[in-house]
Parts: C-alpha cells; sequence; structure tokens
C-alpha cells in the first residue's frame, strides 16, 4: 500500500507546494476554531500521518463514551430560551420551579401546593418544572389532569412540542407489558378516572420514587368523605400511585379545598405562589378593591335572564368587535354566554342568538329596521367620538361571519374545542355553562354574558373558576364587556376579595384564613376536615400568643386619650407579626371607609379594655386550654356594641396573668352579619 509520504514525494514540486500550502491553510482554520496557536513547520505528509495515526486511536470503540448521556442536562434553560424568543418575561416561571425545587430537596419533602391565578400561564410553568426535575434526574413523572379526553390532548400537545426530552406519552402508551419502566425516564399524562389510574398504578407498581404533578389539583383529588372516615376512589388511587416516596405537587388557582381538607398533608408553609407577569389581567382588573372599573360592566337586573337582556349583550359584543377591527389589530373575537349548568337553557339561549343574528342578515325581516337601529344606538353610546354609521356597516357587512358553538359536553369540547379557545370567525360566539368553567382558555375573549341562579350560597372555588375573562386582556381591556345581574357582582366581588386576603396569609407565612359569610362559602362543606378546621364562633378570630410588650399592649388599650385607629396603630407596632399580622389590617383597609377622624389609613374600629381569663371555666368535654387563651366556645362571647355604634372592626386583647396575651378580634356589620373565618389548625407545618 502507497503511504502518505510516497504518493507526496511522487508529485511535481509546483504541485506538491500547492497541496501544501492548502493543507496548512486547513489546518490553520481548523485548530484556530480549537483555540489552538497553529504552527506547522514540519513537512505535511508527516504532520497528516500523525494525525491520521491519532484519529485512528480516536476512533477505537469504547463504551464509555456512550454511558450516562442523559444524567445532566440543560432542558430546564432549553425551555427558558425557547419562551424568551416567543417574547414571554420568564422571571416568574423560573422563580417557581426554583422555590419548588427547594421544597423537594428537603430530607422528607412534604406535599405541596403551587397556587396561581386562573388562565395566568401555568401549563408553561408545568413545562418548565417538569423540564428541570428531568435535569435533577427525577426519572418518573406524572401528570395527572381532569377527566376530559380533550384537555388532556391539549395539554399532552402543549407539552410534546416544547421540545421536552423524553417526550410525554399518555398513559396507554406504556402499559405494553413490553414497555420498560425501571432505568428509564418517563413523563406520563394520565386523566383523573378511576380505570385509568388504576391501570397506570399496575404498570409501575414496584417502581417507587414518582413526582406527580396535580393539574387543577382541588378537582376530584380532595377527599369529599373525610368526615366519614372513608376515601374517595381518586383521592385514594392517587396516594396509591404515590405509595411510600412519590411526591406531590398540586397545581391550582384555587387551593381552599385542599387546605381546609388536609389533601395528603399538605403544608401551607411550603406552598409556592406563582406570580401574574405583567399582562396578565385578573382580579385586581375585574373585581378591584376601590371598585375603580377599567372596562364595561353592564349591571343587570335580579331577572337578568330576559331575551333583551342577552340580545343587547350580543350587539354591545359586535360593535365593539367592529371598532376594534377598524381602529386596532384585525382580530377574530369571541363572546362567551355562561348562563346555567343546564343543558335546556344553553338551548334557548342559542335560539334567542340564532334568532337575532338571521333577522340582521335578513333585511326583509319584521326586526331588521329595529335591530339595526338598536346597533347603531351602541356604536354611538359605547364611542361617541367615532362614527356609528361606520361601525354599524361594518357589523351588517361581516355579521355573516359568524359561528355560534354550543359546549355543553366534553364531546362538544372535542368537536369545536378549538374553534371556541381560538376564535376563526369574525364574531365567535360560545354558548355553555360548567363545561367551560373550568380549564378551557377563551383567546381574544372580548365579552362575557353571566348569569346563574344566585338563591342559594356561592363556593369561592367554583366561582374563581368561572372567571374565563381572566387572562391575556391587557390590549384591549378597556374594550372588554361583562354583563352580570348586579348582586351576582357584589358576591362575585366579595368572594374574590375573601380570596385575596386569605392568600395575604399565606404568602406572609402565616396559615391561610377562609373568610365566608351568608351568601359566600369557601368550599364544600363535605370537604372540609372538621377534626382539624378551626371554625371562628359568631366571627371571632384570634391569633398568636404574646409575651413580650404585653404590659404596653394593656396599658396602649386602656389610654382613653388615643383614637381608636391610633390605639390600633401603636398595638400593631408592639406585637411580633404572629400575633398581629399584616393581612388584617388589609382586611380591614378593604372592608371599611374613613372614621370618624378623617383617617383612611384605618378604618371604623373599636379597642376593648381588655380581660384576664384565669377565672374562665374549661370545658370538660372539650380541649380548653385557658392557660394559653384556647376555648371552644370562644372568649368574647357578647360584646357590648353600644361602645361604638358606627364601629364594624372590634379589638379586644384576653391574657392570662400578666403571663401571655393574645389579641382577639370580632367583625361585625349589618350588611354581613355572619362573617366567619375558617383556618387548619394541622397543615401549616
Amino acid at each position: 500500500m502507497t503511504t502518505l509520504k510516497e504518493r507526496m514525494d511522487s508529485l511535481p514540486p509546483e504541485r506538491r507546494r500547492k497541496v501544501e500550502e492548502r493543507a496548512r491553510v486547513l489546518i490553520a482554520q481548523e485548530m484556530s476554531l480549537q483555540g489552538v496557536e497553529p504552527e506547522v513547520r514540519e513537512p505535511i505528509y508527516e504532520f497528516s500521518h500523525r494525525d491520521n495515526e491519532d484519529k485512528s486511536a480516536e476512533r477505537q470503540f469504547d463504551i464509555n463514551k456512550f454511558r450516562n448521556l442523559n444524567a445532566q442536562t440543560n432542558q430546564f434553560d432549553k425551555q427558558i430560551d425557547r419562551l424568551k424568543q416567543k417574547g414571554f418575561k420568564t422571571d416568574k416561571i423560573e422563580a417557581t420551579v426554583n422555590s419548588a425545587l427547594r421544597n423537594l430537596s428537603d430530607p422528607n419533602p412534604p406535599p405541596f401546593i403551587i397556587y396561581g391565578e386562573p388562565q395566568s400561564g401555568k401549563t408553561e410553568m408545568m413545562i418548565c418544572l417538569t423540564s428541570k426535575l428531568l435535569d435533577e434526574g427525577h426519572e418518573f413523572i406524572v401528570l395527572l389532569l381532569n377527566d376530559s379526553i380533550d384537555l388532556l390532548s391539549q395539554n399532552l400537545g402543549r407539552f410534546q412540542s416544547s421540545g421536552l426530552a423524553p417526550s410525554p406519552h399518555n398513559f396507554s402508551e406504556i402499559l405494553d407489558p413490553n414497555h420498560k419502566i425501571e432505568g428509564i425516564k418517563h413523563v406520563v399524562f394520565c386523566k383523573k378516572n378511576a380505570k385509568d389510574l388504576q391501570k397506570l398504578i399496575d404498570k409501575i407498581d414496584t417502581l417507587g420514587k414518582v413526582i406527580v404533578i396535580d393539574d387543577e389539583a382541588d378537582y376530584a383529588t380532595p377527599n369529599a368523605k373525610i368526615n366519614q372516615k372513608h376515601k374517595t376512589k381518586i383521592n385514594e388511587l392517587i396516594e396509591k400511585l404515590l405509595g411510600a416516596r412519590g411526591m406531590y405537587i398540586g397545581v391550582t388557582a384555587t387551593p381552599a379545598r385542599l387546605d381546609l381538607n388536609n389533601t395528603f398533608g399538605n403544608v401551607t408553609a411550603k406552598w409556592v405562589e406563582f406570580r401574574t407577569h405583567e399582562n396578565y389581567t385578573g382580579q385586581d382588573h375585574f373585581f378591584p378593591v376601590d371598585r375603580n372599573i377599567q372596562y364595561q360592566l353592564n349591571l343587570l337586573p335580579e331577572e337578568g335572564d330576559a331575551p333583551s337582556y342577552i340580545r343587547e349583550a350580543l350587539f354591545s359584543f359586535l360593535v365593539a368587535n367592529a371598532f376594534l377591527n377598524i381602529n386596532e389589530e384585525k382580530n377574530n373575537y369571541s363572546m362567551l354566554v355562561h348562563t346555567s349548568g343546564k343543558v335546556d337553557d344553553h338551548q334557548k339561549d342559542k335560539i334567542e342568538i340564532e334568532k337575532t343574528i338571521t333577522a340582521l342578515m335578513d333585511q326583509d325581516s319584521p326586526k331588521y329596521g329595529a335591530y339595526v337601529k338598536d346597533i347603531w344606538d351602541k356604536a354611538k353610546g359605547r364611542y361617541p367620538e367615532s362614527n356609528p354609521d361606520l361601525l354599524t356597516d361594518f357589523v351588517l357587512r361581516n355579521i355573516s361571519r359568524h359561528k355560534l358553538i354550543v359546549l355543553n359536553s366534553k364531546r362538544d369540547i372535542s368537536v369545536s374545542g378549538k374553534d371556541a379557545t381560538d376564535p376563526k370567525s369574525l364574531f365567535t360566539i360560545v354558548v355553555g355553562g360548567n363545561i367551560v368553567s373550568r380549564g378551557v382558555t377563551l383567546n381574544n375573549l372580548l365579552s362575557m354574558y353571566f348569569t346563574r341562579d344566585v338563591r342559594h350560597k356561592i363556593q369561592q372555588d367554583t366561582y374563581i373558576q368561572r372567571a374565563r375573562m381572566f387572562g391575556l386582556r391587557s390590549d384591549y381591556l378597556e374594550h372588554f364587556e361583562l354583563s352580570i345581574p348586579r348582586n351576582l357582582y357584589n358576591d362575585w366581588h366579595r368572594c374574590f376579595i375573601y380570596h385575596k386576603l386569605s392568600l395575604d396569609g399565606a404568602r406572609n407565612g402565616n396559615p391561610p384564613i377562609w373568610i365566608t359569610d351568608k351568601r359566600v362559602s369557601a368550599v364544600a362543606g363535605s370537604s372540609i376536615d372538621r377534626v382539624n378546621i378551626y371554625h371562628t364562633k359568631r366571627g371571632e378570630l384570634s391569633f398568636g400568643l404574646f409575651t413580650e410588650n404585653l404590659t404596653d399592649a394593656i396599658e396602649t388599650s386602656q389610654d382613653v386619650n388615643l383614637e381608636p385607629h391610633r390605639k390600633l396603630q401603636k398595638i400593631k407596632r408592639l406585637l411580633p407579626e404572629t400575633a398581629f399580622p399584616e393581612h388584617l389590617i388589609r382586611f380591614i383597609r378593604n372592608f371599611s371607609g374613613p372614621d370618624d377622624t378623617g383617617s383612611d389609613d384605618i378604618g371604623r374600629i373599636a379597642v376593648y379594655e381588655p380581660m384576664e381569663v384565669s377565672t374562665f371555666t374549661p370545658d370538660p368535654n372539650r380541649d380548653d386550654d385557658i392557660e394559653n387563651i384556647s376555648r371552644s366556645r370562644g372568649f368574647w362571647g357578647q360584646f357590648d356594641r353600644d361602645k361604638d355604634c358606627s364601629a364594624i372592626h372590634h379589638f379586644k386583647i384576653f391574657h392570662y396573668k400578666n403571663c401571655r396575651g393574645k389579641l382577639f378580634y370580632k367583625y361585625d356589620c349589618d350588611d354581613i352579619a355572619s362573617l366567619n373565618f375558617l383556618w387548619n389548625v394541622r397543615g401549616h407545618g
């Protein structure tokens, strides 16, 4: 065989010189890319010959080069880069994922919750969390979703298109007996369905350490039979899936049910808040504490289901849609008609809308003139600086570009869900009830017509999830319209205020205190763990024991020269956060106006004479502890409200022999006389 040297020697001198020169240039370029300073002084064929020998050695097979390739990955960084390239700010996601990982780094990590507002981007956060868990070496991650094939397909598709490795799979894809589980990383999706969960458990029964990320964790997962000493099937199966070594992360917008149910013993001190991004519109926009409304709020009478009301809401949607398409970026927008959970009611809504749109497309209709006049008047009223003729003309020329979608069932979502969530028609109207109350994101939603039967209490977790108007609405918020009966809006507003105040406690490291009244309940009563949930008696609320500054606090409450709000401010400065939490001050500010002194720092309050409790008799049938100022019947009992008839916030220090004290609070107002508080005495770590 001819060697490289022999071949080079056989070349004519000029040809040999050119070959060597070209080789030197190529080698210099390659070495420069590798950061090596090229110094080729020897004949090129000798260098190449030795280089070939080195490469030959490199090409010897070594299996160790191909082991543990997936031990260390940077999938989380890739996911963050993917979102940044799409224009997303990722700081909130990164903070949430890092906090979750700190929880999981504990020697015995407790179950915990990640909570954030509805439609605030939790799916992208869960993709990033999953990628980080894979980077950390976790091998089997289960994503639990509601029992809906469409929602599973929607979320599974988003996970798969993100580029995660391994590619996420539906649980059914790994059930084959030949599919190996041990030693191979998996990301598996499963519905919260008893048959599906059991099949998954049978497949991975001996696997050991599993991480469960439970989307919409407050739905189906809590044990609704907790007070019957039994477990609901889904709760039992998820616990079985976790086994002795599994780790549980619940993700939800409404964590109250998980807390009050003590689901899997989750610890509120370990909860992680997924904060919203700057373009998100949520409760602060649609239910502002100060009632400073920045969108179109159309308050209906209590009989708000009259056909004329839904027709007026439809005309308003058509006009706003026309304005945006003429003056802003052209888009297809949708309107949600969310009236009840009854299929028959949805059919009535559909018929009324169809009749109205048909009349607008038929100039010979007896209703045509009246309806066009209504649209023209609506255009003139909503956009006085625009030409109502122009807006009305746009509506009538384009009304045929409409689509009416009824979502009553999972089948409806499967057939028309994409057109509902991403409108393909200029005027898209979605009619539905409970099926759109959770998990369905409606992009480009411009109007919501919301009426419900409000004769009974509304449940906070249910109604928070029904706020389908939350999400990416900031670009057109001033054009968004919510049509809703006045009393229902007031109940809904109070529901969100209660929710916000409860979570304020969790944000400050305190166990959340869930607020209820005669119109608003925190969660379904069957899910509340009655053994470990303390329920205030007649609105009486107390906080942590304190010993420091006890004498000063007592003297301050007795000081007749101080105005009530000044007394309370001074007491707040004297006591630790555990004895007088900041979120109570926030509650007072939100539920009262300025007091008689003109101060709007703290509203209408009364501070009462302190009371010594050593003479109180404990109930032998209760866990009363008078020395630590704990009594099942409470301490305040009937108090003299006439002392300050204008006050609605009442404070009193109870103390035991000047050794320790506890601050008690009562909210007493004619409009919400039944206000009460619930909190978990076990689940705060």
